[in-house]
């Protein structure tokens, strides 16, 4: 399983539709949080606001917003 994140609408409930968003599995925590880094643009516009990271189904940390800071 490894480590994924869970994509939430700012109210922490689940995105309308989010399974058209890409949802990969990574060997690690490293892999994950890079490639986080790369697409937060690209699941901000398909409606996810914060997003969760997970390993194995127990959460690590999260939520995080995805918007930048005003």
């Amino acid at each position: 399983m490894g480590w994924s994140w869970r994509y939430e609408a700012v109210d922490g409930g689940s995105v309308p539709g989010d399974a058209g968003l890409p949802s990969p599995s990574f060997p690690t925590q490293a892999d994950a949080e890079s490639w986080i880094g790369e697409t937060w643009r690209q699941l901000l516009e398909g409606g996810v606001e914060q997003v969760t990271l997970v390993e194995d189904g127990t959460v690590v940390y999260g939520p995080m917003g995805l918007r930048p800071p005003d």
